[in-house]
Parts: C-alpha cells; sequence; structure tokens
C-alpha cells in the first residue's frame, strides 16, 4: 500500500495488548480488543506496538506477532502503523524492516536512546531520519516525546524531519500547548502533506480546535466513540458540538490520565476493558504494575457515568 498522510486522517488508535494471568499475550483477548476498538465506523488508522501495546516488553518475535494478526484481522485496506522503539541505529534499522516484513505500512520512528540529553534539539535527529529513511524506503512517522522527558524533538528540527521524502506524519506528544502550535504551524508550513496526529491526552479538544490532521491515542482502545465525537465535531466545525463531545470525554480522561504515575494510563486502559468485559485479565508486564483498587473505581465510575458500562 502507497501511503501518504492524507491516509492517516481520523482518528488512529494505538492498541493496548492483554496478557493472561500467566503474562503471555492473551491472543483471544486481542481479538476482542480490536473488535472493540478498530471498527471503520469509528477508527481510520490502527497502530501497534507503541506505549499502549507494552512494547518494550515484547520479544521481537511478539512485536512481529503483533503485527501479522492485527493485518489478518483489520484487512489489507487499511492503515497499519507500527511502533519502531531503538537504542540506536541498526535497531532502528533492523526494527522497521521487519515491521513491513510481518505487515505494517509505516513505522513510527520513537526517539532513540542515544539521541536523548540534549541532541533531540540538534541536528543529528535530522541526521537520523534522513539515513534510516534513505536505507529504508518506506513511509516513516516522527514520534514526539514531550519536551520535559529530554526526548522531544525542537520545533526546527521537526520541520526539517517533514522534509525527508519518506516522512509521512508526526505523532505529536510534545505535552504542552505551546509546542504543539508551533510545531504543527511550522511543520504545515515546511510540509503541507505530512499529517500532524495531536496525541497530548490532557487536550485533545484544544488540540483539535488549534488543528490537526487526527487524533492518535490509546484511549481509542477504551473509548473509540467518544474520540470520534469530538472528531467529528470538528470537523464540521461545530463548537457546540465539541464541547458536549469533551464533557462527555473528560471525565475518562481524568480517571485514565490523572492519578500518579501517568506512566499507568495504559493498564487502566485495559481496567477498563475488563470492566466492560472485553477482555479478562488487565495485568500488564514488569515494569508496570497492577492499578490499586481506588484507581480502578475511579475507572469504573467514569466509564458508567459516560455510559460504557
Amino acid at each position: 500500500m502507497n501511503v501518504t498522510g492524507k491516509d492517516l486522517r481520523g482518528i488512529t488508535v494505538a492498541t493496548v495488548l492483554p496478557f493472561d494471568e500467566a503474562g503471555a499475550i492473551d491472543w483471544d483477548g486481542y481479538a476482542a480488543v480490536l473488535d472493540h476498538c478498530a471498527q471503520p465506523a469509528t477508527t481510520d488508522c490502527v497502530f501497534v506496538n507503541g506505549h499502549a501495546g507494552e512494547a518494550t516488553a515484547l520479544t521481537a518475535a511478539e512485536k512481529a506477532e503483533v503485527i501479522k494478526r492485527t493485518r489478518d484481522q483489520i484487512g489489507p485496506d487499511r492503515v497499519l502503523l507500527a511502533g519502531v522503539v531503538p537504542t540506536g541505529y541498526p535497531e532502528a534499522r533492523e526494527q522497521s524492516e521487519a515491521a513491513r516484513e510481518a505487515g505494517a505500512d509505516v513505522a513510527v520512528i520513537f526517539p532513540a536512546e542515544a539521541l536523548g540529553g540534549g541532541n533531540a534539539s540538534t541536528a543529528a535527529p535530522v541526521k537520523f531520519m534522513e539515513k534510516l529513511a534513505g536505507e529504508l524506503a518506506m513511509p516513516l512517522s516522527v514520534f514526539q516525546f514531550p519536551i520535559a522527558s529530554g526526548f522531544g524533538f525542537s520545533t526546527p528540527v521537526l520541520a526539517e524531519m517533514a522534509q525527508i521524502p519518506e516522512v509521512i506524519a508526526v505523532k505529536e506528544g510534545s505535552a504542552t500547548l505551546l509546542a504543539y502550535d508551533e510545531n504543527r504551524r511550522a511543520i504545515k508550513a515546511a510540509a503541507p502533506d505530512v499529517a500532524i496526529l495531536p496525541s497530548n491526552f490532557h487536550w485533545f479538544f484544544a488540540q483539535v480546535a488549534l488543528g490537526g490532521d487526527g487524533i492518535l491515542s490509546g484511549l481509542a482502545s477504551l473509548a473509540p466513540g467518544l474520540l470520534k465525537d469530538l472528531w467529528d465535531a470538528s470537523e464540521a466545525g461545530d463548537l457546540a458540538a465539541m464541547r458536549a463531545a469533551n464533557d462527555r470525554l473528560y471525565p475518562v480522561v481524568r480517571a485514565i490520565y490523572g492519578p500518579a504515575p501517568v506512566i499507568d494510563m495504559h493498564t487502566r486502559m485495559k481496567d477498563g476493558l475488563r470492566l466492560m468485559g472485553v477482555i479478562g485479565n488487565s495485568a500488564p508486564r514488569l515494569p508496570l504494575l497492577p492499578q490499586s483498587d481506588e484507581v480502578v473505581e475511579g475507572v469504573r465510575k467514569a466509564l458508567a457515568g459516560a455510559g460504557l458500562l
């Protein structure tokens, strides 16, 4: 499939991955998750092996199997993105090639560990992406980390990356609205066809109000319809409908992303899916841990209030 930025418009679900009580991947549960969150009525594209899918806790063989099973279930005509979480360049190329071989259309390149500690604002990330793009010759997306993490790229770096022909999208997770808007404007000025996929989870409403090409979120694993309602209202330019959709979404957002530490957000999504009867077990793999009864009860109340239970 010759995927471009225009093909990524709309809702992209970052899928969570359930495990059984022994810690093995629950493939039947994963199929049920896809049935729940990857229907064309609510979801346009599917993103696997990212943070939501606990990619760093998976073996290379498991990541390839996730891609293959996802492709088999969603069919050949849906866009499938796969995360690439490298330490350095050799891993980036190896993981990208493996993702393509397994059936992914787009490799989503996380910032390499070697580029941390300040290099994210220099020319090094651009050279890294240029080399990867030239050797892979496949569609790529840049995964923008929160600025405060030290791995978030500067606005000029993102704008340069966007001009690499193979780069078709930026998953924008800078975690501040100012950075999101500055990056969006700079990228669109430099490369208008590159898709901006906002994923700053505290500000779904504000991001689509500012502008973007869709929403990329793990929350679509749990509540795809709520995000779809917000996106459709933004596409229609209907501020009242956007506010109404955001009011339904807000309690779920707070229950999932509010408690500390925020890294447990995807485990809370799996707690919600368990409460909804989609999966049987919500426990993550180490280094993540199960959530407290108090946090799970907060998720239950939010889902009930949103009419999802």
